[in-house]
């Protein structure tokens, strides 16, 4: 008679599943972020840094944040993102949002206004980037949602999503505190097919390289996919 496998091993194959497919860029390459990126933040004074992102900081000289609807821990000290698991704090294997963060804090010189300039790619000074392979991820959205308003509007709503008042459905999504990305949704029909924008405050062209643009749009697009962060 076959041994049935352990609670243990199906615990860790169900973390298997549940763990987010590996980061490519468009070149094919694994998303990686250099040692150097973390090394120059470990010189930032992190007190002023959470007073110009709204991060926190923890007593053990961690940066917290809340990507979406999860809390999330910088560590310098071990270059890595944390995420809680049950009562501890664990590596997270998130190589989209690790780049997009530690530039974030790399890059941040001030406190930059919400709201008030929102822009399309094509209008960011980088905006001739996001073409050809670094597409922002819009096509499997517009397949998921596309003719589903209410999937979009929930999904939204569960990411810690707040509406506003643009096309059929939109929704102001916070991967970072003081870093805002406007999901816009025109649902399609029998005459016209979906169409889909993502906006930003023009001042995170301030902030982030175009590359690291793509990285956080990406990630916040496969949470809304998957319905989960």
């Amino acid at each position: 008679m076959p041994k049935m496998p352990s609670r243990g091993f199906l615990n860790m194959q169900e973390r298997r599943r549940q763990k987010p497919p590996p980061a490519y860029a468009p070149d094919g390459s694994k998303v990686k972020v250099a040692d150097g990126y973390w090394n120059q933040l470990k010189g930032k004074d992190p007190l002023l840094l959470c007073n110009q992102t709204l991060f926190t900081p923890a007593p053990d000289g961690r940066l917290i944040f809340r990507f979406l609807n999860e809390e999330v821990r910088v560590d310098s000290a071990s270059a890595s993102l944390l995420r809680r698991n049950s009562d501890r704090w664990e590596k997270a294997e998130d190589p989209l949002l690790e780049l997009a963060t530690v530039m974030y804090l790399n890059h941040v010189q001030d406190i930059y206004p919400i709201g008030r300039d929102i822009v399309g790619q094509k209008d960011l000074k980088e905006g001739h980037f996001f073409q050809g392979p670094h597409e922002l991820k819009i096509a499997p959205l517009l397949e998921r949602y596309g003719k589903d308003l209410r999937g979009f509007r929930e999904t939204a709503l569960k990411l810690g999503g707040e509406p506003v008042s643009m096309a059929d459905a939109a929704f102001r999504l916070k991967p970072f505190p003081r870093i805002h990305l406007y999901y816009l949704l025109w649902e399609g029909d029998e005459e016209y097919p979906p169409r889909m924008s993502v906006l930003f405050d023009r001042s995170i062209e301030n902030i982030l390289p175009a590359d690291a643009i793509w990285g956080l749009v990406n990630r916040v697009s496969t949470a809304l996919l998957n319905g989960k962060v």
